[in-house]
């Protein structure tokens, strides 16, 4: 059973740093690349940062310099991670974990979000 968990979240003043991890188990050997989206009240859900099996990565512009995606490909879990630091208040959102898997057709599986509140 595919199952993402989220963690790190929370309450950091304006120029802050905070780190989220999540949690990928279950059929990890079927994973490809990972992602962090974002969603902020009254907006669309949006690509954050992503990281392929490889470790190639891209990122939003608006995060650009400001965030970092890694991944630990472990035994039994794959954890991803999403260090950020200068935050804004404009980073203010609900942030999902995303993974997609080599299925047919490739599915993707998100995780149930933390959320990242900046004060200004």
């Amino acid at each position: 059973q595919v199952q993402l968990v989220e963690s790190g979240g929370g309450l950091v003043k304006a120029g802050g740093s905070l780190r989220l991890s999540c949690a990928a188990s279950g059929f990890i050997y079927l994973i490809d690349a990972m992602g962090w989206y974002r969603q902020a009240p009254g907006k669309e859900r949006e690509l954050v940062a992503a990281i392929t099996s490889g470790g190639n990565t891209n990122y939003a512009d608006s995060v650009k310099g400001r965030f970092t995606i890694s991944r630990d490909n472990g035994k039994n879990t794959v954890s991803l991670y999403l260090d950020m630091s200068s935050l804004n208040p404009e980073d203010t959102a609900v942030y999902y974990c995303n993974a997609r898997y080599r299925l047919n057709p490739p599915r993707a599986y998100w995780g149930q979000g933390t959320q990242v509140t900046v004060s200004s």
